[in-house]
């Protein structure tokens, strides 16, 4: 696990062992919606935003892809993401605003594809990625307050008001 003067990303696990209110808060969050958005960089570094559904399992945040995707391409040359949950049905926002962003990291492991594809039964063939946090974002309501709370890697959580 990272030192906590280290910014190096740190896995789901890591988030989870180090603020777990926060990580169990921005889970349930994502959990609400199957579907979230991802984006990732193309080759000409402008933005690819695309439908995913994140999973929470083993510990990690994987994020499974159908082969050949062009959200996988990009995330093989370029790790770097971000994926921003449901925001759901309407403008209300009553469950907050949560966004992850990190860097992908295909799973080649045949141990842990396999039970991940006893666990979950995704539709076959396909790519999984873990999720390596460089940082979380939770922005939400408390009366007439926009409160801001940010986590990166090796900082204490840190939280915004603004009316």
């Amino acid at each position: 696990m990272a030192s906590m003067t280290s910014s190096a990303p740190l896995t789901w696990g890591g988030f989870a062992a180090a603020e777990p209110d926060f990580a169990d808060t921005v889970r349930r969050r994502f959990r609400l919606y199957k579907h979230h958005v991802l984006a990732t960089l193309r080759k000409d570094g402008s933005p690819r935003v695309t439908g995913l559904e994140a999973d929470f399992r083993f510990g990690e945040l994987l994020l499974g892809m159908m082969p050949g995707s062009l959200k996988a391409l990009d995330l093989r040359r370029d790790p770097r993401f971000a994926l921003h949950a449901n925001p759901g049905p309407d403008a209300e926002m009553n469950d907050g605003d949560v966004r992850i962003s990190g860097r992908a990291v295909e799973i080649t492991d045949p141990a842990v594809i396999a039970r991940f594809i006893e666990e979950a039964a995704p539709p076959e063939p396909f790519h999984l990625f873990r999720a390596e946090l460089t940082e979380v974002v939770r922005i939400g309501l408390d009366g007439d307050e926009l409160v801001i709370r940010s986590w990166r890697p090796g900082q204490p959580p840190r939280t915004v008001r603004r009316k």
